[in-house]
């Protein structure tokens, strides 16, 4: 199995960030901050248009492309901040549950049940459907998705990915679920988009070191600047092989039992363990990394113009999702 970008993906990943920047580019999302639609219905479209929710799905309905590809642009969505909710409507179009989600044409977002009391769900108001799923439960779809009832969260932490509060998420049709790939699949496409994070938060760590003089020298030439920008290189390829590494592997059916067979466990938690490997390694990327390049940033970092908060409170609400760093960390100890 060869686990390396490939230039078929890496002339979709140009094509997906050119198409981002000349549709949907930082200026244009930003004049959205704290609307109750985080994008526009048309945009979404464009979306769609492009292909980005049928990936996956077989020609003619898609492009009859695997995992390893979506990552990759999913990867350059989190990179360029497209906020909405892409992982659900991706989701929906393969399992064919929502018509008009592969086009663009419908919203679909995802509750990660499992936790008690009042929950919180993400652009609400702009959802057609809302996923269920969990871990070890079977997945569910509420289709509409459940407006009544809802209250608008006034400040989100994220201003772009606006929230509505529900006092309990009512109960869904059924889902055919094939081995829990749903919630594996919507797990990895989290990770890809926390790698986009570490990677953006790096670029704009060395922009600004190049530029920015201190002593008549850029502050990157400075050693502790260097070191700081090299940990957040390592961060994000180690996050980004793990993605990839994982994606492959559930794509290649054939390798995943071989290795599962090696390993002593079954396909699935091969599967399972190498996703919550990649999501957990992509969490911390985007964190670390946000808050590093905020660091090399100095005073400008923390000021409401620089979009550094925005990626630093986006991988803050991602990582929330399929799965926080703890119960992460403690569903890959069990393994051990």
């Amino acid at each position: 199995m060869d686990f390396r970008v490939d230039d078929v993906q890496r002339e979709l990943a140009h094509g997906i960030r050119s198409f981002v920047e000349g549709r949907l580019p930082l200026d244009k999302l930003r004049a959205c901050e704290g609307d109750e639609h985080a994008i526009a219905s048309g945009d979404w479209v464009a979306l769609g248009e492009t292909g980005v929710f049928a990936l996956t799905l077989p020609e003619p309905e898609g492009t009859g492309l695997g995992l390893a590809d979506a990552v990759v642009v999913f990867e350059e969505l989190g990179r360029a901040l497209v906020p909405g909710p892409l992982v659900g409507t991706f989701l929906a179009a393969g399992a064919g549950v929502a018509p008009g989600a592969a086009e663009g044409r419908a919203q679909v977002g995802v509750h990660c049940a499992g936790r008690p009391g009042p929950v919180l769900v993400e652009h609400l108001g702009s959802l057609d459907a809302l996923l269920v799923l969990a871990p070890d439960a079977p997945a569910q779809v509420v289709s509409p998705a459940p407006v009544g009832g809802a209250r608008r969260v006034e400040h989100p932490l994220d201003p772009l990915t606006p929230l509505w509060r529900l006092d309990a998420v009512p109960f869904g049709g059924a889902l055919a679920d094939h081995d829990g790939r749903l919630w594996s699949d919507g797990a990895l496409l989290t990770a890809a988009l926390q790698v986009g994070h570490a990677v953006a938060a790096l670029d704009m760590a060395v922009a600004y070191a190049k530029e920015r003089h201190q002593f008549g020298k850029p502050i990157g030439s400075f050693q502790a600047v260097k070191h700081m920008c090299a940990d957040m290189l390592v961060r994000a390829e180690v996050a980004r092989a793990a993605v990839h590494a994982a994606a492959c592997l559930a794509d290649a059916a054939d390798v995943a039992r071989d290795e599962a067979e090696t390993a002593g466990c079954s396909p699935r938690q091969l599967r399972v363990r190498s996703v919550a490997g990649a999501k957990l390694l992509s969490d911390e990327a985007a964190l670390a990394n946000a808050r590093a390049s905020i660091q090399v940033h100095g005073g400008m970092g923390f000021t409401w113009e620089v979009p550094l908060h925005l990626h630093l409170k986006r991988a803050r609400v991602l990582s929330t999702s399929f799965g926080t760093p703890a119960e992460l960390s403690a569903d890959l100890a069990a393994y051990a």
